[in-house]
């Protein structure tokens, strides 16, 4: 694939869950270009591993470990990249899961916490250091399957997904939810910034069906077979090479500069589920996830409200 990338000296990058998959290879990508990157992730041994082939390709980096579910661990690893780091100039968040039995992160389902949530938290407490950066760039991965998503904003507080027996819980279900949930923040975002930030652009990626990649490595029963049959195969599905190019394009190519408030599948621009255009229930996602992860609405480079 071309990727008409050019010279990223000098240039940095964040990409979360990047010791493994498509993260791994967009993170090499972005390395082989000259880049600074920003590895996450929760395994160290990845950790060093990735961070060796980055450097191997020519770039430079730094690995830091965090879990996502924790919304103090996401502040933290904002911390640290605002301190280490003097611009940024692509948030990726890419790392997700999908987890077979009901789980909680400090009340709120794991699922959205890791996969939306996150990606949420980032974006608020680095907003000043990629408008100190820009033009730079939000990338979030997304999925298809988030057709299939049902989300009320109103039923995500704290402790609401734990009410739920569990043998009522569905795995694809809530990572369908999540991803839904990454469209209406990635449109959202890319609504006020377009107020206040222009040159700061938000965009969602949707990689295709990727069986090579760990995000289904602890689903069962028939899905699981599936992908683990799938991995077996060449040809089935998107490959992890195909996945990373697609993701470090949309993220430091000029073809798609100033390109925002867009879904992509692949490398073609692509529609979203409708609900994605509804601006009041983006307006209203939007509110719930500040008041799960603690912060005001508003970001901080963001003192004008947007109006819907």
């Amino acid at each position: 694939m071309d990727l008409d990338l050019p010279d990223l000296d000098g240039k940095t990058y964040l990409l979360t869950g990047s010791t493994s998959g498509i993260g791994r290879d967009a993170a090499r990508r972005l390395a082989q270009c000259g880049a600074t990157v920003l590895l996450h992730g929760r395994d160290r041994e990845r950790g060093r591993e990735t961070l060796s082939a980055v450097r191997e390709a020519g770039g430079d980096g730094v690995f830091v470990r965090a879990d996502l579910a924790d919304p103090e661990a996401v502040a933290g690893l904002a911390r640290v990249v605002d301190e280490r780091c003097d611009r940024l100039d692509g948030l990726v968040s890419n790392a997700a899961l999908s987890v077979p039995e009901r789980e909680t992160a400090m009340g709120t389902e794991r699922t959205l916490a890791v996969n939306h949530l996150a990606p949420y938290r980032l974006v608020h407490d680095l907003a000043p250091l990629l408008l100190e950066s820009a033009p730079a760039r939000v990338v979030v991965t997304t999925s298809g399957v988030h057709r299939r998503g049902e989300i009320d904003p109103e039923t995500i507080a704290p402790g609401e997904p734990a009410r739920s027996p569990p043998d009522e819980y569905d795995a694809l279900a809530a990572y369908a939810r999540s991803k839904l949930a990454n469209l209406l923040f990635v449109y959202q975002l890319a609504a006020r910034l377009a107020v206040v930030a222009p040159e700061v652009t938000a965009t969602a990626y949707h990689p295709g069906f990727v069986p090579g990649t760990r995000l289904y490595r602890s689903v069962r029963g028939p899905f699981g077979l599936a992908v683990a049959l799938a991995a077996r195969f060449p040809g089935v599905g998107t490959s992890v090479a195909a996945g990373g190019a697609g993701l470090a394009r949309l993220v430091a190519s000029p073809a798609v500069a100033g390109v925002s408030g867009a879904y992509f599948a692949g490398t073609e621009r692509a529609l979203p589920d409708e609900r994605v255009d509804d601006a009041a229930l983006r307006a209203r996602l939007w509110e719930a996830s500040a008041e799960l992860v603690g912060v005001d609405p508003e970001l901080p480079l963001d003192p004008v409200a947007v109006e819907d």
